[in-house]
């Protein structure tokens, strides 16, 4: 049943990008296919295990008139023997203010950390880092506004607010959660050395007013009273809390500025969360660390190793119990042209502390597929 929705998923995907492939107006039409095969689930992961269909997209984008434009996607996904369908991106972008400012209404993706803001089937690995899996439910789209300001400067520098809802830093909400849930603020910054080498670093503060559905294990009354209310299931972070500092490091180095024959790309991210409820003390937080080196030694061929830690305060009540998991993945990808991939993933997960299904070892195959236009991505 699995593997009938998720063909019939990819017909329809292939269908509608081959109509969009042929779109010739001002507005731009575009199809991503993300199928994956998985041995084992992995904790914390968005791949069930078998054949599925992950980030799969549509996406329309455009001009609306001389100051403005907009982009709309809806993202196909099996998750838990079901085809889910959800409108992730409809926003609204200004094109024409003053003094390097720009301003963005609706729902997008928030663009903390390095690999946020972009779609998860343009990555380099199948699985996100764990720090994006377990603080921001994987891939955290939002709806509120941005406002950012790049700076006149002979460098990169850019600086970012966001008012959301902050429906996903929470896996369930407490009742009366606030409608502008969460802040962030972001200051980016980057250059080039010389022809052959490029760098970002980026720092991100998230401040969350939502605060997640207390477990109740025979705790004070508070907490039963907190259960009873209305929740509000948001698919979203399993390790929430009021405070987030997150650091990014990104490196790029190609032979004279030729990144299309070779390339070494290496990112480096760590959060760090605190104030998980009411309960919490100074002790009691969340920390994730992901290490990432990609090299591209052929124009179609990449090969990469990433690392991650995950240590986490899992709330039982009034106390926290510690958990930790360590995982490590190693990838082989083929890409015969900048529209297709073909990835051969082996993951392990160890050392895991208060994790019930630790994948020891799992082997994952990906295939994706694009169609017609699709808009570029960050460095």
């Amino acid at each position: 049943m699995i593997a009938k929705h998720t063909l019939a998923a990819l017909a329809t995907l292939t269908l509608c990008g081959t109509a969009a492939a042929q779109a010739n107006d001002s507005w731009r039409l575009g199809a991503v296919l993300d199928a994956a095969y998985t041995t084992r689930a992995l904790e914390l992961g968005g791949r069930d295990k078998g054949l599925q269909l992950g980030h799969s997209d549509l996406t329309a984008s455009g001009p609306l008139g001389r100051w403005a434009r907009a982009q709309f996607t809806l993202v196909l996904a099996t998750h838990e023997g079901k085809l889910e369908r959800e409108l992730e991106e409809a926003w609204v972008d200004s094109t024409a203010l003053p003094a390097g400012l720009q301003l963005r209404a609706g729902r997008f993706a928030s663009q903390i950390g390095y690999l946020n803001q972009q779609h998860p089937h343009a990555d380099d690995f199948v699985e996100r880092p764990l720090l994006y899996r377990g603080l921001f439910g994987g891939h955290w789209s939002d709806d509120g506004l941005r406002l950012n300001w790049t700076a006149p400067t002979p460098f990169y520098l850019m600086l970012g607010v966001e008012a959301l809802r902050g429906k996903r830093l929470v896996e369930e909400t407490a009742a009366a959660a606030p409608r502008v849930g969460a802040s962030t603020w972001v200051i980016k910054a980057g250059d080039d050395i010389g022809r052959s080498h490029s760098w970002q670093l980026g720092l991100s503060y998230i401040h969350n007013r939502r605060e997640a559905a207390l477990e109740d294990h025979g705790a004070e009354p508070l907490l039963e009273a907190a259960a009873e209310h209305a929740h509000e299931h948001a698919h979203g972070a399993q390790f929430s809390g009021r405070k987030t500092w997150l650091v990014d490091a990104t490196w790029k180095w190609a032979p004279g500025g030729n990144n299309r024959e070779q390339q070494l790309r290496l990112n480096v991210e760590a959060a760090r969360t605190t104030g998980l409820n009411r309960y919490a003390t100074s002790q009691d937080q969340h920390q994730a660390e992901s290490v990432s080196l990609v090299w591209r030694f052929q124009s179609e061929w990449e090969l990469g190793a990433r690392t991650d830690w995950l240590r986490a305060s899992m709330p039982h009540g009034d106390h926290f119990h510690g958990a930790r998991l360590r995982e490590h993945a190693l990838m082989l990808a083929w890409k015969p042209s900048h529209m297709q991939t073909v990835r051969l993933q082996y993951s392990t997960q160890r050392g895991a502390v208060e994790f019930e299904n630790p994948a020891k070892r799992s082997l994952q195959l990906q295939y994706i597929l694009a169609f017609g236009a699709h808009g570029s991505h960050a460095f």
